[in-house]
């Protein structure tokens, strides 16, 4: 559902002896300049024109929700969907979130999913979420279309909100300089040759560790997350864990934890720690660390992060 969900980072010139001994004003900051649930902007973030010259070719069932796919631009949405602060083992300072194509990707794909199902060559299914696009298809031409316009919109919602965080902490630091951003989807579609064919690669929960490229791997707020280097595995079609994965349910967590065990396992970090984000302990989900263990041969570590503010959609 969550077409181009992915995560960004950037490292920044600062170390962390340059930070506040409280990092509770800047949390605000960022609250205030990154709307978060289901805010937006009250004017839109400047972005790609190209995407929206294109907006009018998409479906006609969303051509009334422009107005509020500019507005979301540059927001971060619900979930496990998050901003972050993190210090590598080297206390240098690193900004990474995590976010999608808001409610227009949503849309799309409740839409195309709806398509599906009514397909003829749908009917005979098990599991009516089983179903599929033919290749050659209107259907497919037009789900391919949308599927690729929101994934790009996902990606310019990553760098409005990338440029918003980094304008937070050139207020705190004006002398703060940023590296080149890392960016990956792990929730896409793409065009690709494997073993002599041209296929459309699902990574759901994946990334691409292609020879050499660049990608993320979150924990869970209070863990560890990972830069990491793709090995080219072709055994995986070059690809590797988005992150750690949820270990039990939202209503299980719910039920599992309470708000005292929230405080004790985000101990240091910077973070909402209220029922309201009691789903996203870090106890809900699998261990980071055996995770990474598991794919050795598909990536290797460039950083190693962990977090010291969460900001929570």
């Amino acid at each position: 559902m969550d077409i181009g969900c992915g995560v960004a980072a950037v490292r920044s010139s600062l170390t962390a002896k340059d930070l506040p001994d409280s990092l509770g004003g800047l949390r605000s900051e960022i609250e205030r300049a990154i709307p978060v649930g289901f805010e937006q902007h009250k004017r839109p973030v400047q972005g790609d024109p190209e995407l929206w010259r294109e907006f009018g070719d998409l479906t006609p069932a969303v051509h009334d929700l422009e107005s509020k796919a500019r507005h979301q631009v540059g927001t971060l949405g619900g979930g496990n969907h998050f901003l972050e602060l993190c210090l590598d083992t080297e206390d240098r300072v690193w900004l990474m979130l995590h976010s999608g194509s808001r409610n227009i990707g949503k849309t799309l794909a409740e839409i195309h999913i709806g398509r599906a199902k009514k397909l003829a060559h749908n009917q005979g299914l098990p599991d009516r979420d089983l179903a599929v696009f033919l290749a050659g298809t209107r259907e497919m031409q037009e789900y391919r279309r949308d599927l690729f316009w929101a994934q790009r919109y996902a990606r310019a919602n990553r760098q409005a909100m990338l440029q918003l965080y980094r304008d937070v902490l050139r207020r705190f630091r004006p002398d703060v300089r940023f590296a080149d951003a890392v960016q990956c989807h792990h929730n896409y579609v793409a065009e690709e040759v494997h073993f002599g064919q041209e296929v459309l690669v699902t990574r759901k929960g994946a990334i691409r560790a292609g020879k050499g490229e660049l990608g993320i791997i979150p924990g869970s707020m209070g863990t560890r997350s990972y830069v990491v280097r793709g090995l080219g595995n072709p055994q995986s079609f070059e690809s590797a864990s988005h992150g750690a994965g949820r270990r039990m349910s939202r209503g299980e967590a719910k039920r599992r934890f309470t708000v005292k065990d929230l405080r004790e396992q985000t101990q240091g970090v910077e973070c909402r720690k209220d029922g309201g984000v009691l789903d996203e302990i870090p106890a809900a989900y699998k261990d980071i660390g055996q995770v990474m263990q598991q794919q050795r041969d598909l990536i290797e570590v460039v950083a190693e992060l962990r977090q010291v503010l969460c900001v929570k959609g």
